[in-house]
């Protein structure tokens, strides 16, 4: 795909997605808004501007409640695209208010400060126990064998879902999150579509399941939240659940193998974490910033704006870049080196505004849980070969991050 020359933005080049971030540098330097016609969109790179769109009621994720396609200019996607947009748009990440506070105050509910910290045994014990298997074997997947199966094991736990019945979540929900990156293959369409299917399925059954016999989980919670005043439908249900699974592990998993991956590259950094375990809350928050697991988050100009005598017309697509706003020399000094001790660190991997995300505080503890247990367990932890980016650029990670337990 062509890429204006003028631009050092090019997701689709693997050089560019190893390392973007001398490209946002670029970026950053001419200017707060760039046209970028192969995605029809406009990037914006600067923390202050992202950081305030993102809080910016002109702008949503979706227009659906105001605009049909036509009205704002846009084409309605292929008919055989509808399983996954039927999936993704009932969710509350794509739904704007009313809809949105409806369905974000009952799962706030097992979100509270409380809650996830009631969790916190259970995630500890859990992370203990995978280190424990890591070491036991010499070594291995740090993605497979520690940061993939955490995460899974939690969101579901929290849902209900039976532990025989978890091994396709995370190739569900890889193939529907393909269809988050930039202009998705017409391949990538068809896996998310198929996984949005047999997700859906697998969740209707499980709620009818639940239906009949409630237990303390949060789909039996939705579903007495249903029959009172609040009112979810059931695809709102079914929307909700694999939103949770989706981003309630996404972004965990890559956050860990891409910290562990800067640690490996920055020894002095992971030598001073040896040596102070209490640098592990900062360390948490500072390499989320470093290498930011979601790097691009989208949003649609309702109604017109205007970002440094740029006028964005409404029916337009802003790409905020959350991997440049994370490096912004404005906000964060030294950006580019890696600094566990860093106090003032406001970085925007979690989003802002309405739809900030519901599970930060559960991220943290898994991520802090996980990369305790591995310093404590794993004091050696060694890398064992040098990993492979994964191709995708918009959500970040790594193929599979090998590790020697020394």
């Amino acid at each position: 795909m062509a890429v204006p020359e003028e631009l050092a933005f090019d997701p689709w080049d693997p050089a560019f997605v190893a390392d973007p971030y001398p490209a946002y540098a670029e970026l950053r330097a001419k200017g707060r808004v760039h046209w970028f016609e192969p995605t029809d969109q406009w990037l914006v790179p600067h923390h202050a501007d992202v950081s305030a769109l993102l809080r910016d009621r002109r702008l949503g994720r979706t227009y659906l409640h105001r605009f049909s396609h036509e009205e704002f200019g846009r084409t309605p996607p292929p008919p055989e695209h509808e399983p996954f947009h039927t999936l993704n748009d009932h969710g509350m990440l794509d739904l704007e208010p009313p809809d949105h506070t409806r369905i974000r105050r009952l799962v706030s509910k097992a979100f509270t400060p409380r809650t996830v910290e009631r969790l916190k045994p259970y995630v500890e014990r859990l992370a203990g126990e995978l280190v424990d298997g890591l070491v036991k074997a010499g070594g291995g997947d740090l993605l497979r064998d520690v940061a993939e199966p955490l995460p899974v094991a939690v969101i579901a736990e929290m849902l209900g879902i039976p532990e025989a019945d978890r091994g396709p979540l995370r190739p569900w929900s890889a193939d529907i999150c393909g269809m988050y990156e930039l202009n998705p293959s017409q391949a990538a369409a068809e896996k998310a579509v198929r996984a949005s299917v047999e997700f859906s399925e697998y969740l209707r059954e499980l709620i009818a399941e639940r239906r009949k016999e409630p237990g303390d989980d949060l789909i039996s919670g939705l579903i007495a939240a249903h029959d009172q005043d609040d009112r979810l439908t059931e695809q709102e249900m079914i929307s909700t659940c694999v939103l949770l699974l989706n981003a309630g592990h996404e972004a965990t998993v890559n956050a860990t193998v891409n910290g562990w991956w800067a640690l490996f590259r920055n020894p002095e950094q992971l030598t001073a974490l040896r040596a102070d375990h209490s640098l592990i809350p900062s360390a948490v928050e500072e390499l989320m910033r470093y290498d930011t697991p979601l790097q691009l988050f989208e949003r649609w100009v309702l109604d017109e704006i205007e970002i440094d005598g740029t006028v964005v017309p409404r029916g337009a697509e802003i790409a905020m870049l959350f991997g440049s706003a994370n490096h912004d020399p404005a906000v964060f000094t030294d950006p580019e080196h890696l600094d566990l001790t860093r106090r003032d660190n406001p970085h925007i991997s979690f989003s802002a505004g309405i739809h900030y995300c519901i599970g930060a505080p559960l991220a943290r503890i898994e991520l802090a849980a996980s990369m305790g247990a591995l310093l404590e367990k794993a004091p050696n932890l060694a890398l064992g070969q040098e990993p492979r980016r994964k191709p995708n650029f918009v959500i970040r990670g790594l193929e599979g991050l090998v590790v020697e337990v020394r």
